[in-house]
């Protein structure tokens, strides 16, 4: 059996993100969509919303924001070569390992922040009342 190639159809954005692998799998993408962590040209959609190429699909997933242009639709899951020639990703580069390895972090099973914990987090974001 051949693998699907990309066409110039139009096809469900929560089944192009999955095929696409974006993310992991159909139903978490419909929940995604559902959520308003998927936009079309900028405006949040529906699963049902159909994409097709030039549009510009932003998705939130693992903490970071993907920005890619259709450049193909395909309806079934495709192998990874595949599917990056479905799209152009003009995503920002993820934050430096520097940066990340500088947030602070709760050790594993350390239990709930006390007030004071709450306090101090706040004061960090910005959030101070």
């Amino acid at each position: 059996m051949a693998a699907p190639t990309p066409s110039t159809a139009s096809v469900r954005i929560d089944v192009w993100v999955w095929a696409v692998r974006l993310i992991k799998t159909r139903s978490l993408a419909a929940e995604a969509c559902r959520a308003g962590h998927v936009k079309i040209n900028g405006e949040r959609v529906k699963p049902s919303q159909q994409v097709v190429p030039g549009d510009r699909v932003r998705v939130w997933v693992n903490h970071r924001e993907l920005d890619v242009e259709v450049t193909g639709t395909v309806k079934k899951r495709v192998g990874a070569a595949i599917a990056t020639t479905c799209y152009i990703d003009h995503s920002p580069p993820p934050p430096p390992k520097e940066i990340l390895a500088s947030i602070p972090r709760r050790d594993p099973g350390a239990g709930r922040p006390t007030k004071r914990d709450r306090r101090e987090l706040e004061k960090l974001r910005g959030r101070v009342r």
